[in-house]
């Protein structure tokens, strides 16, 4: 099995379906991609006909995610704490945790990050990180609301995806690499390769 990228938060509306498929088609150039939809909502799994080239697969259970032969699958949980959330934590290889730059939403990461916290001390390779996603691009990210998320013991990711409505609508635009926005495609990349940095480091 290859690695397992999950993105989660407990919260709706975080973008995480959104950079799910964004970093599956960045990384797919490299890798054989997976992108798993957990979400009994389906959003990812319902527009796989507009991705012909990427696979997209709904899956409810972790032994169906196991199976997958893929050098790395990409996994995107649903709005809320899934009781499947724990153990899929425990096999994931890096759990992205996106958030909004506003101090409720990263109040509301918390409980996010205490499973993950869980999942680490039975599984202490799982790697984590926080990115501050949907950023307004003139409001920017406080220093209050960073030193917050700084204080929560979880790694903060450098990389910053701003609020932009290529790559919102990337979903049905086949993706932002098809984008002529050139600052959103840069930051996505820019995400890619951290992502990857920080799974490659000891």
């Amino acid at each position: 099995m290859g690695k397992i990228i999950t993105i989660a938060h407990q919260k709706g509306g975080v973008g995480k379906s959104t950079l799910a498929i964004n970093l599956a088609l960045f990384f797919r150039d490299q890798l054989s991609v997976a992108l798993v939809d957990t979400d009994l909502q389906g959003s990812l799994y319902h527009i796989r006909e507009d991705f012909p080239d990427m696979v997209i697969i709904g899956a409810d259970k972790l032994e169906d995610i196991q199976k997958l032969s893929y050098d790395l699958i990409i996994v995107d949980t649903p709005p809320y704490l899934s009781n499947r959330l724990p153990e899929l934590f425990r096999y994931s290889d890096f759990i992205l945790v996106p958030t909004k730059a506003g101090f409720f939403d990263v109040m509301a990461i918390r409980s996010t990050l205490a499973l993950i916290r869980e999942a680490q001390k039975l599984s202490p390779h799982v790697k984590a990180g926080i990115v501050f996603n949907m950023v307004k691009p003139r409001s920017g990210i406080t220093r209050e609301v960073a030193e917050l998320l700084q204080s929560m013991g979880m790694p903060l990711l450098n990389t910053r995806v701003h609020d932009r409505v290529s790559i919102a609508r990337s979903s049905m635009t086949a993706g932002i690499l098809n984008s002529t926005d050139s600052r959103a495609k840069e930051e996505i990349m820019a995400l890619t390769e951290e992502v990857v940095e920080r799974i490659s480091s000891d």
